[in-house]
């Protein structure tokens, strides 16, 4: 009596086990890469005549800890509008890890101090969290949900790999002309191209002289 007792007690705990967990109850899995951006200042002395002496090697240093690459946006704060000469110096500074100087900085928290420029480096991420997910139990599935951890590898692997993370939210748009000769540049190459088999390969073999 004891033991039916126990088992009646085990049964609706293990139904329970198998309804917990997280739902997935369509094939578009609900773990999908998330974006995050974090905006770093750094505040320079600038003039009409450019950065004041010693800030270029400042600028230089602060962007190279920050190891700067692809992806990375770099925006100029000068409310004063102190000039182009600072805008130039910045963008060389940008333009030795390969990127350009965009238009329109992120709002930052504190002011600026007069006779200084702040310079904004964006960067965003990508993941999809709460991976991997072994939460719901595969079987048995009353619900017909599928895997709880259905879609956390492609999405991760596709989070990681992305150059860009923003292109994950607004995605890259097109150029407007489209050049078919670059379009059919492959095709064309290989129509021009003589087949290997109509005389085009010969056996050659090497002549030794006799000792």
């Amino acid at each position: 009596m004891v033991k039916r007792t126990l088992l009646l007690a085990v049964v609706p705990a293990l139904m329970l086990g198998g309804c917990s967990g997280t739902k997935n109850r369509g094939l578009e899995s609900v773990h999908q890469p998330v974006v995050s951006r974090t905006d770093y200042s750094f505040d320079v002395g600038a003039g009409a005549y450019g950065l004041a002496p010693g800030e270029e090697q400042r600028l230089a240093g602060w962007m190279t800890s920050l190891r700067l690459g692809y992806g990375d946006e770099v925006s100029i704060d000068d409310p004063a509008g102190t000039g182009p000469a600072a805008r130039s110096a910045v963008a060389r500074a940008a333009a030795r890890f390969g990127l350009l100087v965009t238009d329109g900085a992120p709002v930052t928290g504190a002011p600026i101090a007069p006779g200084t420029i702040r310079i904004v480096v964006s960067r965003a991420r990508a993941r999809v969290p709460n991976c991997p997910d072994f939460s719901r139990t595969r079987q048995p599935e009353f619900e017909s949900n599928t895997s709880s951890n259905q879609g956390c590898s492609i999405n991760s692997n596709l989070a990681a790999m992305v150059a860009n993370p923003t292109d994950l939210v607004r995605g890259e748009p097109g150029t407007q002309v489209y050049d078919a000769a670059t379009g059919t540049r492959a095709i064309t190459e290989y129509r021009k191209a003589a087949p290997t088999g109509n005389g085009g390969t010969t056996l050659k073999t090497e002549k030794t002289g006799n000792k």
